[in-house]
């Protein structure tokens, strides 16, 4: 594993899930919001993650979703993590931090003001993606990563990170990078050239050996 944690996105499919983890993937990432192309059924995502070692973390990508409805999956036992990736305000992410799991608050960035806004979440970690007027990320876009230079908490970084500028990505000094899009044949499926080169790049740059 790298000291960067890396979390691979989008994951809809067995095949995918295991080469992440064979490359050194340390969290999955299932989207449960319908209108995304890389939507997964929750019954669906648990027969995955079923047939996944247990030393990788699991989060469920959330977005305006209901308490009860990220409750009832919780409870499964399926996530060690939950992610918040739409317009949910900081009252309703912080309630979250009694429950017995990692929270990421996704921001999306247009400009450093989104960045000292996001002060107000108090979750484990936050997630700074791109801004797009219509979608909740998986855009391929990024932003200015130098705005991440003043901000000191626990952070990911999303939004448009493929193996050319993972080196770059690294260098931000984040908690962690969010990879989907950059990896992809098309949305919901993973190119295995792309996630091996990723992950190269990233040994390149750590001198830590992730896949076998």
């Amino acid at each position: 594993m790298t000291t960067v944690k890396i979390k691979i996105c989008g994951i809809t499919n067995l095949q995918d899930a295991q080469a992440a983890i064979e490359m050194g993937a340390d969290i999955l990432g299932f989207n449960f919001y319908p209108p995304s192309p890389r939507y997964i059924e929750p019954n669906e995502a648990e027969k995955i993650i079923c047939k996944l070692p247990g030393f990788v973390d699991i989060a469920g990508v959330f977005v305006n979703a209901d308490k009860l409805d990220i409750r009832g999956l919780t409870d499964s036992g399926l996530l060690n993590w939950v992610q918040f990736h739409g317009d949910e305000p900081s009252g309703f992410c912080n309630q979250f931090n009694a429950w017995n799991l990692h929270t990421i608050k996704a921001i999306r960035v247009r400009s450093v003001e989104d960045i000292d806004q996001a002060q107000e979440f108090e979750t484990y970690s936050l997630l700074f993606d791109a801004f797009d007027p219509n979608h909740y990320g998986g855009t391929g876009k990024t932003f200015d990563w130098s705005l991440l230079k003043k901000y000191s908490r626990r952070i990911f970084l999303a939004g448009g990170i493929n193996p050319d500028n993972v080196s770059d990505a690294l260098g931000t000094d984040v908690y962690g990078l969010d990879i989907c899009s950059g990896i992809e044949s098309k949305p919901g499926k993973k190119d295995p050239l792309k996630m091996k080169q990723l992950f190269d790049n990233i040994y390149s740059f750590t001198g830590i050996k992730v896949h076998k």
